[in-house]
């Protein structure tokens, strides 16, 4: 493929996963096609060499990995992580509300989206429902509205006369909730949204017992500048990670020849520090590759000799430079759209890489003839973190914190490079195969 025939598959992907569940739905079909094959928790393991599998846990968090033809404790595990969530919103349990005629779902704010750039979108709803079945059962499914369903209104600059001065300042309480319907001849709010929940999901609403729905921005995503070099949409960070760790995995050289048993750990919950049993700081990722070091091996002593050879790549995106704001950026570590990779530190550890991690991330970089930068954080500003840390310390394995660099991170319309995603799809692929 052609890097603007990565990127663009990389947009379908997107826009195919406007929530973290529809996010493993969506990998789960990809790799699918590659016969591997779903491993259930509470069921008991048996794993081939070369075999390729996968397990779920709770929807919205996946572990894909392929079994290596050399014995985890001889070669270790090759891990790429990621994280499936994006900032926005997320409905509350008792949401509609009316007044003045007008229905409004209320929202929470998930992670640190900015505000204001979810005011005048076409918003719509994804995520999952539970539900009792026909049989009595409780089950779940995912649901998504595919047209535009929300809106979040500007108040008129008439109104607002210093808003190109002050900035758009959104109340969290007061001015966040999102217009859906106007009512008319008595309809009461929370019937008809649950209504409309049974339209898209299938289900009776006396079925329902719960949901998680995430708000999602309907526009796709797209291609942009004078020659197509950039490209736009929703959840870039960090779903663009996602797909190009699954693109490296999914290759037939990749898939055929692995030595090392290979992994990509997709989380839940990064963009909320990631506490939580599907989150990298959860028991995920470790009670995985403990049943396969015990699946592959008699002796319990091995998968602590695997972990000891192991590296984990932490993949998520990276902050690029942005000329009309030359002073938020350190002036000797800016990095730039399509100029390859992007190795990230920080001294406090909020990125995990070290010396001896970049020094074997950057071989693999130009082995793969791939370029890369550096980037550090402006010291008089908060920085912000990754699964690294938290993964590498929680397994005790070394680890490297890197990612594309991009525009308008935790906007509901992010921007990056068409070249970089290419330059990361190569380098993974070079991790891999090393």
């Amino acid at each position: 493929m052609t890097a603007k025939q990565h990127v663009q598959h990389l947009l379908d992907f997107i826009d195919q996963s406007p929530s973290p569940w529809h996010a493993v739905a969506t990998v789960e079909a990809a790799i699918q096609k590659f016969q591997f094959v779903r491993l259930d928790e509470t069921a008991k393991w048996s794993l081939q060499a070369g075999g390729r599998y996968y397990v779920v846990r709770d929807d919205s968090s996946i572990v894909l990995f392929v079994v290596g033809h050399k014995a985890p404790a001889e070669s270790g595990f090759k891990i790429v992580g990621a994280h499936t969530d994006s900032p926005g919103f997320r409905i509350r349990p008792n949401a509609a509300t009316v007044n003045d005629g007008l229905a409004r779902l209320g929202v929470e704010i998930y992670g640190g989206p900015i505000l204001a750039t979810f005011a005048d979108r076409d918003l719509s709803l994804a995520g999952r429902i539970s539900y009792i079945d026909e049989q009595g059962n409780l089950a779940y499914k995912r649901v998504r509205f595919d047209r535009p369903l929300l809106r979040l209104p500007n108040l008129a600059i008439h109104m607002n006369r210093g808003v190109n001065e002050d900035g758009l300042k959104l109340h969290k309480q007061n001015e966040l909730p999102l217009l859906f319907a106007q009512l008319t001849g008595g309809q009461l709010p929370k019937p008809y949204f649950l209504q409309l929940l049974e339209q898209a999901a299938g289900i009776n609403a006396a079925q329902m017992r719960s949901w998680d729905l995430a708000v999602y921005d309907t526009q796709k995503g797209a291609l942009w500048g004078a020659n197509e070099e950039f490209y736009a949409d929703s959840q870039i960070d960090n779903l663009a990670s996602c797909h190009a760790a699954l693109q490296a995995m999914l290759d037939d050289a990749v898939l055929d020849s692995a030595q090392s048993t290979l992994v990509c750990a997709f989380f839940d919950h990064e963009e909320i520090g990631s506490e939580s049993h599907i989150g990298a700081g959860g028991s995920f990722l470790a009670d995985v590759l403990q049943r396969i070091g015990i699946a592959t091996s008699a002796e319990r002593e091995d998968t602590a000799r695997a972990m000891a050879q192991s590296f984990l790549i932490s993949a998520d995106m990276a902050h690029a430079y942005q000329p009309n704001f030359p002073a938020a950026y350190d002036a000797d570590h800016r990095v730039f759209v399509n100029k390859g990779p992007v190795i990230k530190s920080n001294a406090n550890r909020r990125y995990s890489s070290e010396s001896v991690s970049i020094a074997h991330f950057i071989q693999w970089c130009e082995e793969a003839g791939v370029p890369h930068q550096r980037y550090s954080h402006r010291s008089d500003l908060p920085c912000g973190s990754t699964i690294g840390p938290i993964a590498s310390a929680k397994l005790g394995i070394r680890s490297v914190d890197i990612g594309c660099p991009m525009w308008a991170m935790h906007s509901v319309r992010e921007s990056a490079g068409v070249q970089d995603h290419g330059y990361m799809i190569q380098v993974l692929k070079r991790f891999f195969s090393d």
